[in-house]
């Protein structure tokens, strides 16, 4: 389970910003007990779900996207790039010195029984830093630590490391944690296991969601718990089946059909098939693809992470979603949700507790920063019943300063 995420200087961010998801221990807050998860070894409280509040461009999708940027790099930067290629890393621009310094990225995670915390820094063209620490009951070991081409690795607990030191097998654009992995080190491969189990969901129309959904559907097993799903939201979807379509090439593309309930002129049950792509709405069939990584999420205790979650989605249903992620029944391996919305009726009493409500906020600078519903303290003229009408009103900030929208032109003009 994510406990912490940390960047620092990463397009927005230029100051380093952190979310926790560690529940806090203060009585006031201790409602909706069933959003906290307890199951782990250090008794640690960690919260189920995040969601992210502010105006356009304030930095709520650039914070989703630095952790993705972070997982794309540990997993994938030993193998998939060459000696002298780019770091897809973008500083804060607007400040000449900010421009010329590394990006920073640091998680603190639970997984299988160990607490982790890894973190690197780094620009377009090399790794300036990288670290690695794992908590055994009250202390921290240093597994590695590395400063440019120069590493310390822990003899007795990261063996392989001396190796690949020793054999000068990290490019400098390249991570540790990602080249030991290949070398199958056990502590290294933990935590790039965590790192993919992390799902991010931004265009939900990428092929890989559509490919997921239909490889799930293809077993009874499946089709059955996406038919559940699909009823449960009342879109009056009763089945669903796979067609093999072929094109003037012979070359065949599974097509998605949901099965509904018509009605001959005698008012009897016919029922029909129409295709998810051509005939159903787009918010039927956002909720169909995102099923997919919702249940490989569940299924593996890992953490989503989407940006909009309410896009095309009415309401009520994203707050079934959340709802799925902080039940113990249904999301019993403790799987994780973060997301950044508009969509304030999540706000209002006992979907969320404060600690778990986030805003981002631009200053005059550009600079974005994140800050937490529980750094408010407990005032009277604020409702902490109601977060929703007191967080519109502006009271917790993250809102457009919006001036009235004239642009100079008068009535005639606009008609001639």
């Amino acid at each position: 389970m994510l406990i912490q995420f940390s960047t620092k200087n990463y397009k927005i961010f230029r100051q380093r910003t952190t979310m926790s998801l560690v529940a806090s221990e203060f009585v006031e807050y201790q409602t909706a007990p069933q959003n906290v998860s307890e199951r782990n070894t250090h008794s640690l409280r960690i919260l189920r779900s995040a969601v992210i509040y502010g105006a356009n461009a304030s930095g709520k999708s650039k914070f989703l996207e630095a952790l993705i940027t972070m997982r794309k790099l540990a997993i994938g930067s030993s193998k998939d790039g060459q000696k002298g290629d780019l770091i897809p890393v973008e500083p804060f621009l607007l400040h000449p010195n900010a421009r010329s310094a590394p990006s920073e990225f640091e998680v603190v995670f639970y997984h299988n029984g160990c607490q982790y915390r890894y973190g690197f820094e780094a620009d377009n063209k090399k790794v300036h830093a990288e670290w690695l620490y794992v908590k055994e009951k009250k202390r921290e070991i240093e597994i590695f630590f590395r400063e440019e081409q120069s590493f310390e690795t822990h003899k007795k607990k990261f063996s392989r490391g001396s190796m690949i030191v020793k054999e000068d097998m990290v490019r400098d654009n390249a991570l540790m944690l990602s080249v030991a992995s290949q070398f199958n080190d056990p502590i290294c491969r933990q935590v790039l296991d965590w790192f993919q189990c992390i799902e991010m969901i931004g265009d939900i129309s990428q092929p890989e969601f559509r490919a997921n959904a239909i490889e799930k559907i293809k077993s009874a097993a499946g089709k059955k718990v996406f038919v559940d799903y699909l009823k449960r939201a009342d879109f009056g979807i009763q089945g669903l089946e796979l067609m093999e379509m072929k094109d003037h090439n012979s070359v065949g593309q599974t097509s998605v059909l949901t099965l509904r309930e018509g009605f001959d002129d005698e008012g009897k049950p016919t029922p029909q098939l129409f295709s998810l792509q051509d005939d159903e709405s787009e918010g039927t069939k956002k909720y169909f693809y995102l099923l997919g990584p919702v249940l490989d999420v569940l299924d593996t205790g890992g953490l989503l992470i989407v940006d909009e979650l309410d896009a095309k989605l009415h309401p009520n249903l994203v707050e079934k979603l959340v709802s799925t992620f902080h039940s113990t029944k249904k999301n019993p391996k403790n799987a994780q949700l973060i997301f950044n919305t508009h969509n304030t009726n999540l706000l209002h009493a006992g979907v969320f507790r404060r600690d778990q409500v986030w805003f981002a906020e631009k200053n005059r600078k550009g600079e974005g920063r994140l800050y937490s519903l529980s750094d408010f303290e407990r005032n009277k003229s604020f409702d902490f019943q109601d977060f929703e009408s007191s967080y519109i009103m502006g009271r917790f900030g993250a809102i457009p300063c919006l001036d009235d929208f004239d642009f100079g032109v008068e009535e005639e003009e606009l008609h001639g």
